[in-house]
């Protein structure tokens, strides 16, 4: 079966006619339409001092979905521990797990825009050690134990809904990730598809006596479906542009790359790429099936800040032509 996915990111750049409460409103809309229309899950994004908006806060928004339906998954991608107070988090996530029952999924990631971590005074070159301690205090938080952390009395209630911490996976693209998941006996979420840093992660697993738990990442390619697809690219071309545009230039050299990463500089680069892509439904059916039984098709109806009108067009013409030619 072919998981069915969602991605937004709540984003409105000076260009899109559409304001954020209407995208704000347009996505929970949606997140409750999915859930009703056989989509399995959904997922959030975070940065910081984004021009267009690009979501900051991603526990409310992912709560307010989970307050909107009652099956469909959540998952927090990534979630950027050190730029929080860990002992307000850890509380914020118990909530929210209660909230969910379980659905909110945090993949923790460290961040890598030095903007973000100036916004916050965090030391940048610190953020490894910064992000190992707060994830220590984290793990610990959950217990529900009495604790002392810098000096400070720490008890975190309630507990979390799910046994025995809210669901957490551990997100990041090197070695030191890979390493910090097996010792820290969490999920891992790498960026791509790396045989080598796959491989360290689980050899890591091995020495600390801990059960490997891998969950490779999607693709990275954005779907979008349309009867016709040259107009909808002169529709919506520079809603993705942008959305490609702003995650390169948030790329620092020594950053390894992410699933989703275009180095196209306009719109014939980025169509003649393909990972933006805006498929027929037909088309579409046969990109599912390629993915395989356990494959996830992720459509990312307002990408780059896509006005709603066409992020809801796009949507029921895969709910009415493609969805119900994939297996059930």
């Amino acid at each position: 079966m072919t998981r069915l996915q969602l991605r937004f990111d709540v984003r409105a750049p000076s260009a899109s006619p559409a304001s954020l409460d209407e995208i704000v409103a347009a996505t929970l809309d949606m997140a409750a339409w999915a859930e009703e229309h056989g989509f399995q899950g959904c997922s959030v994004s975070e940065h910081h001092g984004a021009d267009d908006g690009y979501l900051a806060s991603p526990i409310p928004m992912a709560t307010a979905i989970a307050a909107r339906t009652q099956r469909l998954r959540i998952s927090i991608a990534a979630l950027l521990v050190p730029m929080y107070d860990p002992v307000k988090l850890a509380e914020d996530l118990v909530i929210a797990d209660h909230i969910s029952r379980g659905r909110i999924v945090t993949t923790a990631g460290i961040g890598y825009r030095q903007e973000e971590f100036a916004m916050f005074d965090i030391p940048f070159a610190e953020r490894g050690k910064i992000f190992d301690e707060y994830l220590e205090v984290l793990l610990r938080a959950w217990k529900g134990e009495a604790f002392e952390w810098r000096g400070r009395p720490i008890r975190v209630t309630p507990g979390p809904y799910s046994n025995p911490i809210p669901p957490l996976l551990m997100g990041g693209q090197s070695k030191t990730a890979a390493r910090r998941a097996a010792r820290l006996n969490l999920p891992y979420q790498p960026a791509n598809n790396d045989n080598e840093i796959n491989a360290v992660y689980l050899e890591a697993c091995e020495a600390h006596g801990h059960e490997p738990a891998l969950y490779p990442p999607g693709t990275g390619e954005m779907v979008w479906v349309a009867e016709d697809p040259e107009r909808e690219w002169s529709r919506i071309g520079s809603y993705l542009l942008h959305d490609a545009l702003t995650y390169a230039g948030w790329q620092p050299p020594w950053q390894q790359g992410s699933a989703m990463q275009s180095r196209a500089t306009d719109l014939a680069e980025l169509q003649a790429e393909g990972l933006y892509k805006i498929l027929t439904p037909d088309e579409c059916v046969a990109y599912a099936e390629g993915l395989g039984t356990h494959g996830s098709l992720l459509l990312y109806p307002f990408c780059g800040g896509t006005p709603p009108e066409f992020a809801w067009e796009a949507i029921e013409v895969f709910d009415a032509m493609v969805r119900p030619r994939l297996p059930a």
